[in-house]
Order: structure tokens, then C-alpha cells, then sequence
């Protein structure tokens, strides 16, 4: 007689679901702990196995798991229901330095900008706040009268839990990574205003719009954002900015009104570079001076500050992401600029290039170069390039020469300028603050976790703008690492670079600015 078999189906196959959780776990400890390599892309390769994960996981659910197919339909399904429920309730905004995107509610709205133009009925004596001196605590151009973030003549307290900051004013912003110039009471900036690309004057200690002048354009993509991103300078009675797609204007301080203007990317025959142009205008004599990355010996180019006609061009780089700066070096004035590829020095009367050194082409070179004593130059970028400082040695017949001296990895600053203060440099080493010793490349510290933020150095102290919006009080001391303070100064991801103009701190973001009091010693 045959005996009857059992006509039930296999058991569930748990064992391919368990080994794809098990190698997703195994990938992300060494991705995060053993593998050498910038946070960046080790947030992209988390990002990459967890959709990898997910799409394994769907494939055993359906074809490899034995479970009763309406088990599977179903948690298809549910899994299907709740990423149409996530589309519907959330959209996509912006990356964050470390390329984790962030998302925001749907129904969200970026509060409505002031339209406050300046009226008959608004005049300057009748603000509340005033600044009595004009010049005093000028923070005129990029990173600060001397474009190094220093700030002198200003004594910060250190206590700031007894006398906190105080808030003058926090308002709605348009979209961009400037910031702010500060010339007696007009605090100058650049933003994205919908369709138009925008200079705006604030009154400093109100935060209303004295003047705004705008171009009929607009600067975006998925990774870097939208709105300019150079800061402008400010020279006597003239403004200069330029724009992310290299409109270079002159205008009037008093009035906004435009003098000059021209396009620096077709009169060069450049590019406008991937992430827009970001070289924040140098004023130099009867010059003013802006990275416009032509090839064909239009690399760096100046004009006349009070014309507009071009005067000289010179080098053969395409355009990165710092702006060009006055040094004096082994006795020598001349002009650096960190280009895409290579650190360049130019004369200043006529552009010739009088030094230059190459760097990796596949990182985006922000951080300006840092000039240190003895003739030597700092320079850092991120994408796991670090450090490298530079002797420059004047040669018998008069040129200039560079010699590396040593190269680290311990700084690696991919959005920060570094600082430096008494034999060592402060900087975000992938968002982590540093402090490195100048003399041998040794890292003495490495604590606090600001972002991809900015930084100032205030006497001795440091101003750290993060990512997250809050602002923070460090003490610059190579000995340990001591926060002294921190508050949420605005809300929202901050690229940009504070300004200090005397007590009056100018933060910004790409939704909201704000002015705030810090607490000084008399």
C-alpha cells in the first residue's frame, strides 16, 4: 500500500534575509571604523548599501522567501503604501556638507522676504541703534579687513552663560553662501530673490533694507544650492560683488546705484565653475581683482575700480573656489589665488606669475591659502588631501621658488578657512575643530564636532559659525580643547561665514540673518 506525503509547502527561508542584514552590518563597521577615507564617502556608501539592503530584502520577500504569496503581496504593498506616503509628505531640499540629504515638510514655506526699500518716511536718524564711528570696527571684504578672519581691537568676554549675547534683530534672508561686508552702519550682502540675483544694504542695528540692486539671473544645482556665493568689498565709496554667474557690478554705497559692470565669464572666454563663481572681489590700488578662470592666459583679471576697463589678465588656470589675496613674501607683494589644480602668485602690477604649485585636480579648492611667518605658506583642502606648508625662497636672479616642507592629512578643510594663531593653525577637519602645530604638521588636538562651518579668531579667542546654526566660543589654546560657550544663533543649514563688526556679530544662512551683540571688556 503507498503511503501519502505531506503536500505542504517548504518551510520559510529565513537564512538569505539574515545573511543580507548580517553583510549590510558587517559593510557599515567597515565603512565607518576600518576603512580610510573622508566622512563624505562614508555617508555615500552607507547610503548606497542601505538602498542595496532594501532592494535584496524586496528580492527575497518576493522570489526567495516560501512565505504564502499573499504574505508577500502584502508587505509588498505596505512597503510601496509607505514610501507614497513619505513622497507625498516630505520633498527633498538641500544636501548637507556631509551629501545627507535633508528633507522638509511638503507644506512648508520660507517665510516671505521684507520688501522694505528704503522710503521718504525712513531715514537713518530714526533708528534706534546707532553706530557712532564710522570705520572703527569695519569688516569691509571676505574674512575681514586683512582676508585672513582675524579681528583685532575687540575684547570678547569669556563668560557667556552671565552675560549672554543679545539679539538685535533675526529676519527672513533670500537664498545664497555670502556674507556679509560691514562699513559704519551698512551691513552688505548677496541673496537669490526668485528669479533675481541680488546686492542688499542693511542697516546694520535694524536690519532694514537701505538699498537693493538686482541682475536678472539665478545660480542653481542639486549639490551646491542656489544664490551667489562670493562676499562683496567694500572700498571707499564703491561696492564690488561678484555674482554666481560672473557678474561682476560697482556700485554706489550710498545709493546702490550701478557705476560699472561686465560679465567676467564671456570676457574671458571661462567657464562658469560647477558650483558657481565664488571669488569674492580684491581691491588693490587703482585695481579691483577677481578669479575668472580663462584658460588662455585669463585666469586672474583685474580691472580698473573706477572704470570698469580691463587692465591686465594673466594665467592659464580654471577658476576654484577661494578668492585672490594680497601677501607680502620673501620680500616680494604679490597676489595668491588657489585655483583648480595649483596655489599661483601673481605680481600685482601686471599678473605676471611669479610662483605656483600644484595640487590634486579632484578636490575643490576653498580654504584660502594661509601666510605664515618666515615665508611660508599653509595650504589645505578636503577629499582627503590635508596640508601642505611651502617655503618660498627668492632664487639669485630675483624668482621666487616654493619647497614643501611637510604634508599632513591631520586638516583637512573642505568649506572652513583655518586660522592662525602663535606657532599653530585652527581649521574643520571634516567638520571636527583642529589644532595643528605649524612646525612639524603634528595634530596637538582634535574635538568638537561643529559641520562643515566658519571661523573667526578674535584675539584669542574663535568665533565658530557650524553647519547647524548654532555659534560657539572656543578658546585658542594648543594645549587641550576648551568650548567655552554655544548658542542656536539661526535655524538651518549654514555654509556661510560670519561677521564681526566691533561687538555686533552678522550671521547668515540661506533662509535667515541675524545681528547680535556679544558681550565685550570695556
Amino acid at each position: 500500500m503507498k503511503s501519502n506525503k505531506s503536500s505542504s509547502p517548504a518551510g520559510i527561508r529565513w537564512w538569505p534575509m539574515a545573511l543580507i542584514i548580517i553583510l549590510d552590518i558587517v559593510m557599515l563597521v567597515w565603512v565607518w571604523f576600518f576603512k580610510e577615507t573622508i566622512r563624505q564617502e562614508k555617508v555615500i556608501n552607507t547610503m548606497f548599501f542601505q538602498i542595496a539592503a532594501a532592494l535584496l530584502l524586496l528580492i527575497w520577500l518576493l522570489f526567495l522567501s516560501r512565505l504564502r504569496w499573499k504574505v508577500r503581496l502584502f508587505s509588498f504593498s505596505a512597503v510601496i503604501l509607505f514610501a507614497l506616503i513619505f513622497v507625498s509628505l516630505f520633498r527633498f531640499r538641500e544636501f548637507s556638507g556631509d551629501i545627507v540629504p535633508i528633507f522638509e515638510w511638503r507644506w512648508s514655506e520660507k517665510p516671505a522676504l521684507a520688501e522694505n526699500h528704503l522710503s521718504a518716511k525712513h531715514t537713518m536718524a530714526e533708528t534706534v541703534h546707532k553706530v557712532d564711528v564710522k570705520g572703527a570696527f569695519d569688516y569691509p571684504q571676505f574674512l575681514g579687513p586683512t582676508r585672513d578672519s582675524k579681528i583685532k581691537g575687540v575684547k570678547l568676554a569669556r563668560d557667556w552663560d552671565i552675560n549672554p549675547p543679545s539679539l538685535i534683530w533675526k529676519q527672513p534672508i533670500g537664498e545664497g553662501w555670502s556674507s556679509f561686508a560691514v562699513v559704519g552702519d551698512r551691513a552688505i550682502t548677496q541673496e537669490q530673490r526668485r528669479e533675481q540675483e541680488a546686492v542688499v544694504c542693511y542697516q546694520l542695528l535694524s536690519g532694514d533694507v537701505i538699498w537693493i540692486h538686482s541682475d536678472q539671473t539665478r545660480y542653481e544645482t542639486v549639490l551646491a544650492g542656489v544664490g551667489p556665493r562670493a562676499t562683496p568689498t567694500v572700498d571707499a565709496e564703491r561696492v564690488y560683488t561678484l555674482g554666481a554667474t560672473g557678474i561682476l557690478n560697482c556700485l554706489d554705497l550710498d545709493t546702490g546705484k550701478r557705476v560699472w559692470h561686465t560679465d567676467i565669464v564671456k570676457d574671458n572666454q571661462a567657464q562658469v565653475a560647477m558650483y558657481g563663481m565664488s571669488s569674492s572681489p580684491l581691491v588693490l590700488d587703482s585695481l579691483v581683482i577677481v578669479s575668472a578662470g580663462g584658460t588662455q592666459n585669463r585666469s586672474l583679471v583685474s580691472y580698473h575700480k573706477l572704470t570698469g576697463e580691463q587692465i591686465w589678465t594673466a594665467g592659464t588656470d580654471r577658476a576654484g573656489y577661494s578668492s585672490p589675496m594680497i601677501a607680502g613674501i620673501a620680500g616680494v607683494r604679490q597676489i595668491l589665488i588657489f585655483n583648480d589644480g595649483q596655489v599661483v602668485a601673481h605680481r600685482p602690477t601686471d599678473g605676471r606669475v611669479l610662483w605656483k604649485y600644484p595640487w590634486p585636480s579632484q578636490t575643490e579648492n576653498v580654504a584660502q591659502p594661509v601666510v605664515l611667518p618666515n615665508d611660508r605658506v599653509l595650504i589645505t583642502s578636503g577629499y582627503s588631501v590635508g596640508s601642505k606648508l611651502l617655503t618660498i625662497d627668492k632664487l639669485s636672479d630675483g624668482s621666487l621658488s616654493p619647497t614643501l616642507i611637510w604634508e599632513s592629512n591631520r586638516l583637512k578643510a573642505k568649506f572652513t578657512n583655518v586660522v592662525y594663531h602663535e606657532g599653530y593653525v585652527y581649521g574643520l577637519d571634516d567638520g571636527i575643530l583642529v589644532c595643528l602645530d605649524v612646525s612639524n604638521g603634528k595634530r596637538t588636538w582634535k574635538r568638537g564636532r561643529y559641520g562643515h562651518g566658519q571661523l573667526i579668531l578674535v584675539n584669542n579667542l574663535l568665533i565658530i559659525q557650524a553647519e547647524s546654526g548654532e555659534v560657539a566660543l572656543v578658546e585658542a589654546n594648543p594645549d587641550a580643547f576648551k568650548e567655552l560657550a554655544r548658542f542656536q544663533a539661526i535655524e538651518g543649514k549654514t555654509w556661510n561665514n560670519p561677521a564681526l563688526s566691533g561687538p555686533y556679530l552678522l550671521v547668515r544662512n540661506s533662509q535667515e540673518a541675524a545681528c547680535y551683540e556679544l558681550p565685550v571688556i570695556k
